[in-house]
């Protein structure tokens, strides 16, 4: 669908803005690969290829059995018996000396004389997934090597692979908060300061009085009764965050709702609802997506310190507010403070940076050449 002259105008805007236009190329690389998350860093290979058929364990259960193993529990594809099973075809038996004859038939197709059907796994680049045990031998954090580029955590998870599942856990958490606040908030605002009056006395009362709650002692009260979970916590930041946004609307409309453009609508029998959302809406949107910016940024920030305090999601997940946290009781591993802090440095800025772009795109005053 073709953009309007409008949009056009505002899009070569932003495009004129380098900084805004090349953080924005960046951040959704970075969103993008992290999307496929599973299919980077997984303790699961990507394709198998077993008896000259194919299985795809990322995606699908498969039991021991499945490749010539005794359990139906899920195969565990990094224990060397699985891998000499597949690697073998299931003709061998693996149990004596898995690793020897894993060896054996990677290198000369055969094993112990008899002739072998080869199969083979296709990892991804990051054998680990988030909460995946790494044998570091003991040692814990541990430091970046070969096989962990950026260390092991105090519990001997890939630091690498929790950032990469932690960046899209917080980007999409705070996307999903902000989306559904911006809604009610603009949507009360725009109430309030189109229609004034008792309607806007009554709804400033009640915003007041709900700002006014302790957020951080009722989301620790809530999850001591539930138990922590994502979508709790979204639904406790969007009831006590969606008042941010109330003010600016409120604002724009109460400036918009006496302008001749409104009064001529009004006159010709275009309806509140029209009026409001056609017409008045869109000269608000340079103040409200100026206030964008502070809120993903915000909502980023507080769920890194809801995890860093114990308050936030549950601990099996990745969050970078507890790799901050174990940064801190792990002084000694001074990588863990490093990876932290250059990823909410290298994810906050760039957000900050597209919003700039955006409210500057948006805003009818500036002309970039």
């Amino acid at each position: 669908m073709a953009l309007s002259p409008l949009n056009q105008r505002r899009w070569r805007n932003f495009k004129s803005n380098r900084r805004a236009y090349w953080s924005l190329w960046i951040f959704l690389i970075l969103y993008g690969i992290s999307l496929f998350a599973e299919l980077i860093a997984n303790d699961r290979p990507i394709l198998v290829q077993y008896q000259g058929s194919y299985y795809t364990p990322v995606f699908k259960f498969y039991p021991e059995v499945a490749f010539g193993g005794d359990l139906r529990t899920e195969a565990n594809y990094t224990t060397p018996e699985v891998q000499c099973l597949i690697v073998s075809g299931g003709s061998l038996d693996c149990w004596d000396d898995p690793q020897g004859i894993k060896a054996e038939v990677e290198a000369q197709g055969t094993a112990l004389g008899e002739p072998v059907q080869q199969g083979w796994m296709l990892w991804p680049i990051i054998p680990y997934k988030y909460n995946t045990i790494v044998d570091t031998g003991g040692v814990a954090p541990g430091p970046p090597t070969a096989q962990n580029w950026l260390g092991t955590d105090d519990t001997s998870r890939d630091v690498l692979a929790r950032v990469i599942y932690g960046f899209r856990l917080s980007v999409t958490f705070a996307l999903i908060v902000v989306a559904l606040t911006s809604i009610i908030g603009i949507a009360a605002g725009a109430v309030q300061g189109y229609f004034g009056g008792l309607t806007d006395l009554l709804f400033q009362r009640f915003i007041e009085l709900w700002s006014s709650v302790p957020t951080l002692y009722v989301i620790i009260i809530i999850t001591a009764i539930w138990a922590k979970s994502f979508w709790l916590l979204v639904a406790l930041m969007v009831i006590f965050g969606w008042t941010g946004l109330v003010g600016v609307v409120r604002a724009e409309f109460l400036r918009a709702r006496n302008f001749e453009y409104v009064r001529a609508a009004k006159a010709l029998g275009v309806s509140d609802p029209q009026i409001m959302f056609r017409h008045v809406l869109p000269n608000a949107m340079v103040a409200t997506l100026t206030m964008l910016p502070f809120a993903i940024t915000g909502t980023i920030a507080g769920l890194a310190t809801l995890d860093y305090l114990g308050f936030g999601l549950p601990s099996d997940l990745p969050s970078l507010g507890q790799l901050t946290r174990q940064a801190q009781q792990n002084l000694q591993a001074p990588f863990l403070a490093f990876t932290a802090f250059f990823t909410f440095a290298i994810m906050l800025s760039l957000l900050v940076f597209i919003f700039e772009g955006v409210r500057d795109a948006f805003d009818p005053r500036k002309t970039f050449r």
